[in-house]
């Protein structure tokens, strides 16, 4: 009898683990909470929402759980895989402790510190004078001010000057837009470059990569707009080279382990690091930085990854609850785009309840994952403010891009929009 797995979340990096999950001979039945239209499709929704600990316990008990593949950010930090592996319940994601790396950016920054990461320079603060006194003392505005905390991908708020960042230390520490995950606040050096980031499936000690992927964070075409949880991403990152992964696997990837290692909390789960490949004013050196980890599958690079990944998702993930010495991943070499499409005014205020038409006229091999949606009745209607991501491969990237955007204008609801610029420059390059 095949495995009864089960994953936490609801957006379209939970729909792509689950639609993988289900190609495995090995997975029996998956639970997804609370999941959504799309994760329906491939398994069984429960309805308990992610920080829901003790709900999420009674549901692995009652349907007999027998694996945990951690996806997304929000459990792991209230000690769902330390409750869980307490039940017996192998698990693939952090400890508690371990997610560390992603719940608390100044706990990363001090350890990237101690380790020798690469990472640009900062300053921690609690106290809003203390932080507004060194906003002052920097000749130059120019910072990043994030959350500390967990903010679903939005507590990053990129400044040009004083005025910018003196205004986002009001919006996270005075006005509390995110909560909790504002009673630290790092201030960060701003650098100007491209960004990639690379997945490694860990067992503690060793790391198997899976390809890199860009992701644009912008809601606007030109990396115009707000900051968001992600709108589009294409796989693999161009100008990545052989040089640049060894340089991701020997002073990030390899120094983590190590350093959780020697602080006895191994990290077993993906790990995520976001990197800046950044210049110098006048140098032709490029410098590659840690912006942050993410303890666990990004979204929505997952939604390409899964696309891409041509061995067994379970069997990567349960041999890295003991050991994936002699575990190997096939990738397709057929590079990958996809492309969200949004609720009006997102990432802001949006309205939800419009249904999706066009959903059933997709060209085969083109993949849909769902994230904010519902079904109601005989239709699926929007339930979030990201609501689908529409995922093709192709011989190169124009054709992934054509793919994507010739199935993805078939799909409408009311307000939706989409950026038309994903891996575009990239695909002509």
């Amino acid at each position: 009898m095949g495995a009864r797995v089960l994953l936490v979340g609801m957006g379209g990096r939970e729909h792509a683990i689950a639609w993988k999950l289900r190609q495995s001979s090995d997975v029996d039945e998956i639970y997804i909470a609370p999941g959504n239209a799309g994760t329906a499709q491939e398994g069984i929704n429960l309805q308990i929402l992610p920080t829901d600990i003790e709900r999420i316990l009674e549901a692995a008990q009652q349907y007999s759980i027998d694996f945990y593949l951690a996806s997304m950010d929000d459990p792991q930090p209230l000690g769902l895989v330390d409750r869980l592996t307490e039940y017996g319940i192998p698990c693939y994601g952090p400890s508690q402790e371990a997610s560390q790396l992603e719940s608390s950016k100044a706990w990363a920054k001090n350890f990237m510190a101690d380790e020798g990461i690469p990472s640009p320079a900062h300053k921690s603060f609690e106290n809003y004078d203390a932080a507004i006194e060194y906003l002052n003392s920097q000749p130059d505005g120019a910072l990043v001010v994030k959350a500390s905390g967990l903010a679903a991908g939005k507590g990053v708020i990129i400044c040009d000057d004083h005025a910018d960042a003196k205004q986002a230390l009001d919006t996270i520490m005075l006005e509390k837009k995110f909560g909790d995950s504002g009673s630290t606040v790092v201030l960060e050096e701003r650098l100007f470059g491209w960004e990639t980031s690379a997945h490694a499936f860990c067992d503690g000690t060793r790391a198997l990569f899976a390809p890199t992927v860009s992701d644009y964070k912008r809601a606007l075409d030109n990396d115009l707009g707000l900051n968001t949880g992600g709108m589009g991403v294409y796989s693999p990152s161009v100008g990545v080279t052989e040089r640049t992964m060894e340089e991701i696997r020997e002073k990030v990837v390899k120094p983590t382990l190590e350093g959780m290692s020697r602080r006895k909390i191994p990290y077993k789960g993906t790990l995520y690091p976001g990197l800046m490949m950044s210049r110098k004013q006048n140098d032709p050196e490029e410098i590659m930085q840690v912006l942050e980890f993410n303890a666990r599958f990004g979204d929505p690079e997952t939604q390409v990854l899964m696309v891409r990944l041509k061995s067994d998702l379970f069997t990567i993930c349960r041999n890295a609850v003991d050991s994936l010495e002699n575990t190997t991943i096939n990738w397709s070499p057929r590079p990958a785009v996809g492309v969200v499409i949004a609720s009006g005014g997102y990432p802001e205020a949006y309205t939800t309840g419009h249904v999706i038409k066009g959903l059933q006229d997709i060209d085969q091999g083109v993949q849909v994952f769902h994230a904010g949606t519902k079904q109601e009745g005989n239709q699926i209607v929007t339930s979030g403010g990201r609501v689908l991501t529409v995922v093709a491969d192709g011989k190169n990237l124009e054709e992934a891009r054509k793919r994507v955007y010739d199935n993805i204008k078939r799909i409408k609801f009311k307000g939706s929009f989409f950026r038309k610029d994903i891996a575009a420059m990239e695909a002509q390059s």
